[in-house]
């Protein structure tokens, strides 16, 4: 998803040119040509991304336009744009809530780097305050990802649960995110803050389930060398969840029965029951009322868990939350990888929004991962997706071309050689413009006009390129090379 940048500036030319360059990079602009206009979208319009701010328009200055968007509550980034570049002018930006600072006239190359500096450092701080809720226990239904009807209606009646201690059954396919629902649940409720215990009961060993849930004493068994409290009592006071339920044995089901029922636990080994003050909620991928029907399911504790049910969409039932979780993935994975990856192409967001997901949310994890891992570009691109887009990274194409020429298969002549000139005839660089129109040229020429085949090869998007060849009026060799 494109993101917006709201230009503030009461000259026009400078709104155009500001308008320019940050489109030619992908960015959707809005402008405003006063403070006014820019807090009335900030605070009841549309919003954006991030604010290039003029220090100097008739009304409200800048200065105070930037006071008024953080008294109103705006934290998106601001960055200033002044004429003056005097220590005090950029310190008093700084104090008011400025990000950066640009001086005019500023040059397109700094500013999409300010830009995206804002971005990544905007997208660091959420994905730092969501991990800290996490740890602490505290993540709620305001951090998780989506904001589709499907995902509205999963917020909606989880902040309802949470504020009881009703049972909840989250159901869904594997991969949907329902641990992710029940800890929101667990940081929305007065538990917050207290343990959240994890428990995939279909990786439990049936012989020592009884020991991992309910705990043992020293000697209870061959190789209980040491006393054990178990998920119950590590879980104390907070929220026990029981991931994959289905999976439970008969006999185990039982003895959760009986937990849930009078609030204490029997220790393997143990002499006494045990209180606990724990909150359980499930989750299953199943259909639990089939596993009742089939004998493979107590059908009392399936009423005592199913009171509360709660279900998590598959990912092709919230395609629109697609591009937001892609933006989350990217900037945890740069984070993680010390990657600077930018985004996705237009394309490439096209292709994994149109993509089916069996493995749901965990699947599109999984693949940005291993695109930001692979990636060269500061866009994804659907050759950094090969498994879904069936499309290639150029070097892998050209390590494993069949020996006979395909349908699909462009036939390139050799290419002359040092066919761009980096310098001009008395020696000096040439102008970044120059170079481009000349790269494009020659690969309009190499690639006999085929767009897609180079926009591939110069790691941009077919629409960026058809721009680039309208602007630096490559039309004609277009004709003459199609």
């Amino acid at each position: 998803m494109a993101k917006t940048v709201l230009v503030v500036d009461d000259d026009p030319t400078q709104r155009r040119l500001l308008q320019a360059a940050l489109e030619r990079d992908g960015y959707q602009v809005a402008q405003a040509e006063n403070g006014g206009d820019a807090i009335d979208r900030m605070v009841r319009g549309d919003g954006a991304d991030v604010i290039l701010l003029d220090m100097v328009m008739p009304g409200l200055s800048g200065m105070e336009t930037l006071a008024e968007l953080r008294s109103a509550g705006v934290t998106t980034p601001v960055i200033v744009l002044t004429a003056n570049a005097g220590v005090d002018t950029v310190v008093k930006a700084m104090q008011a809530g400025a990000n950066d600072f640009f001086v005019k006239p500023v040059s397109p190359e700094r500013l999409i780097v300010g830009v995206r500096n804002a971005l990544q450092m905007t997208q660091l701080t959420a994905e730092v305050g969501r991990l800290t809720k996490r740890v602490q226990g505290r993540f709620s239904f305001d951090d998780l990802v989506g904001s589709s009807p499907a995902m509205r209606m999963v917020k909606s009646l989880g902040a309802r649960a949470a504020r009881s201690s009703i049972p909840v059954l989250i159901t869904g396919e594997s991969g949907v995110g329902k641990e992710v629902i029940a800890r929101a649940l667990h940081g929305a409720s007065d538990r917050a803050g207290k343990p959240f215990v994890a428990v995939n009961c279909g990786a439990l060993p049936v012989n020592l389930v009884e020991s991992i849930l309910f705990g043992h004493e020293k000697g209870a068994f061959t190789g209980a060398v040491d006393k054990t409290l178990g998920k119950f009592r590590e879980a104390d006071g907070g929220t026990l969840f029981l991931d994959e339920i289905g999976e439970l044995p008969l006999d185990m089901q039982v003895k959760l029965l009986r937990a849930l029922q009078e609030s204490e636990i029997d220790p393997v080994g143990g002499k006494r029951p045990v209180r606990v003050d724990v909150r359980v909620l499930s989750a299953t991928n199943r259909e639990l009322s089939r596993q009742v029907q089939a004998g493979l399911f107590r059908e009392d504790l399936f009423y005592r868990l199913n009171v509360f049910p709660i279900e998590a969409p598959a990912l092709r039932e919230r395609r629109e939350d697609i591009p937001a979780l892609i933006d989350h993935f990217i900037t945890r994975f740069n984070a993680e990888e010390g990657k600077r990856v930018a985004g996705c192409s237009p394309e490439t967001l096209a292709l994994l929004a149109a993509h089916d997901w069996p493995g749901n949310v965990r699947q599109l994890e999984n693949a940005v991962y291993r695109a930001i891992v692979l990636a060269d570009a500061p866009f994804l691109q659907p050759h950094d997706f090969p498994a879904i887009s069936g499309v290639f990274a150029p070097e892998l194409e050209a390590a494993s071309a069949p020996s006979a020429p395909s349908v699909a298969t462009v036939t390139l002549p050799p290419p002359p050689e040092a066919p761009i000139r980096i310098l001009d005839d008395r020696g000096h660089l040439r102008t970044l413009e120059e170079i481009e129109r000349d790269l494009i040229q020659h690969a309009i020429e190499v690639y006999a006009g085929h767009m897609s085949e180079i926009a591939r090869r110069l790691g941009i998007g077919r629409s960026t390129l058809y721009r680039k060849v309208r602007e630096q009026g490559l039309e004609e060799h277009l004709k003459d090379a199609g």
